[in-house]
């Protein structure tokens, strides 16, 4: 007798499996849509508060302070030069490149003093012995301070005339005092008259033998006293 061959029961539940893994795929793409949708969100955001703040109105900052605050560092670091001394090596200068020709440069002597730039001469370039005339060579030295004192402008030069204490009796000169007037007077006169000085700063005046630079019994010594200063007054 044949065997009757038995059925397979046929599963009616497998459609469970195939929802079940349309859930779980359904799920995950929501899962991921989400997580894009919010970076894109936060990528949004970044983007919008860049663009506001690119709109906004632009404030600012004042920076004077900090400019002029450099500019004072720097010029502290540069050395500003005292009026005195930028006179001084002006006349140096001056003289020093027209001393070749003439040779007067061992003449004269420049200082700083509390009043101004002292500018001493002998008299032995400017005079001759007991005379107040100005000797020929004087003239290119004197061109020359004058050159610097129409360019630097001062508002006061006083010509001072200096002599030794061997007594003068003549009829143009009488005593020491009128000889350093007289000489101090005959600069002034070349400064103002002859090279173009304003004679409103200028000023002449003699004081004989009662301010000495050395000793005048010494032959060095009296030399070294008879002189003309000319005092550029200088108020720093």
């Amino acid at each position: 007798m044949a065997k009757h061959k038995h059925e397979e029961h046929e599963n009616h539940e497998r459609w469970l499996v195939s929802y079940a893994d349309f859930i779980t795929l359904l799920f995950a793409f929501f899962v991921v849509m989400y997580s894009i949708s919010s970076v894109n969100e936060g990528k949004f955001r970044v983007v919008s508060e860049s663009i506001q703040a690119a709109l906004k109105p632009v404030v600012s900052t004042p920076v004077s302070d900090k400019v002029f605050d450099m500019g004072a560092h720097k010029s502290s670091l540069v050395p500003v030069l005292p009026q005195k001394t930028i006179l001084v090596r002006k006349i140096q200068e001056v003289l020093s490149s027209r001393s070749r020709d003439f040779h007067f440069i061992e003449h004269v002597a420049i200082a700083e003093t509390d009043q101004g730039v002292l500018i001493t001469i002998a008299d032995s370039m400017m005079f001759e012995s007991g005379q107040a005339e100005l000797r020929p060579e004087a003239l290119p030295l004197l061109q020359a301070l004058a050159d610097v004192l129409i360019d630097q402008a001062p508002k006061e030069v006083r010509v001072q005339g200096h002599t030794d204490n061997v007594p003068m009796q003549t009829p143009q000169f009488p005593s020491n005092w009128e000889l350093s007037t007289a000489r101090a007077a005959s600069v002034v006169r070349a400064l103002s008259e002859v090279y173009a000085v304003p004679a409103g700063c200028l000023s002449a005046t003699g004081f004989a033998e009662f301010k000495p630079l050395s000793d005048n019994t010494t032959l060095d010594g009296r030399a070294k006293n008879r002189r003309v200063e000319l005092l550029v007054v200088m108020n720093e």
